[in-house]
């Protein structure tokens, strides 16, 4: 089963990419984040017509996330558990084919940092932590993927002092996002990749970040024990950022012997 994320950065303005990209790489699942439209809104006859079944969670204009599957979707959940007053739409979780749980995720962003939009990452990321872990007791195959924010090493960006200070690398971002990891939880691309260098899921739009390749990596695909056991691949799927009217972030994939 190929399970795959990806940050549209907008699924009506990257509609042709997107459905060339899954015509292309036939993944089985995909986790789409910054739909950046309501789930009504969201092209299902488009998508349905690959052969893919919808579940989205949408808001107007920002976030926004969605599950594609070949297989059935069942017991939706929309919304991260833990506050009742966050309405921010940035989590999906399904079962796929009755066989696999994935999670959707679109972690913010926290910038400018420090500040309360770097506080509610923090206690984002404790409460998907929190959630993790109940999932996790399950003893199922579990993907948690998505756009975390958050680059985990200096291996994982091409600069790390210049971005030392930005939320995206902040210690408190890394700590979180080890926190989540020490339950057991293996990052499917280092698992395959240890020693990877610039291997980047996102290069910003400014200042010719893409032509000179000066990217990080944010984009992951976080695996239960059950999943990493049955792991076989995994690749990010570079070309796609190279496109006209691109996303700035771009695919990564896995493959699990389901």
């Amino acid at each position: 089963m190929k399970i795959a994320t990806f940050n549209v950065n907008s699924i009506k303005a990257r509609l042709p990419n997107v459905l060339e990209w899954l015509a292309q790489a036939k993944p089985d699942v995909v986790l789409l984040q910054e739909i950046k439209c309501l789930s009504e809104q969201f092209p299902e006859l488009e998508i349905g017509d690959l052969g893919y079944n919808v579940a989205a969670h949408g808001q107007k204009t920002y976030n926004g996330v969605a599950i594609l599957a070949r297989e059935r979707i069942e017991d939706v959940e929309r919304g991260l558990p833990g506050d009742a007053a966050d309405d921010q739409a940035r989590y999906i979780e399904a079962t796929i084919g009755g066989r696999l749980r994935v999670a959707s995720i679109y972690l913010p962003n926290g910038n400018p940092a420090p500040g309360e939009k770097f506080d509610y990452k923090l206690r984002w990321l404790k409460r998907l932590r929190r959630h993790a872990e109940k999932l996790l007791k399950s003893e199922d195959a579990l993907v948690l993927g998505g756009d975390y924010n958050v680059i985990p090493t200096e291996a994982d960006v091409h600069d790390p002092a210049a971005w030392r200070d930005d939320a995206l690398f902040r210690l408190e971002s890394r700590e979180g996002l080890r926190a989540l990891m020490h339950l057991g939880l293996t990052d499917a691309f280092r698992a395959l990749h240890p020693n990877a260098k610039r291997a980047y899921t996102f290069w910003d739009y400014q200042a010719g970040a893409w032509q000179h390749d000066h990217g990080i990596r944010i984009d992951h695909l976080l695996l239960s024990p059950q999943a990493a056991d049955k792991l076989t691949a995994c690749e990010i799927d570079r070309a796609v950022r190279g496109k006209p009217k691109a996303s700035d972030h771009t695919p990564i994939w896995c493959e699990l012997e389901l």
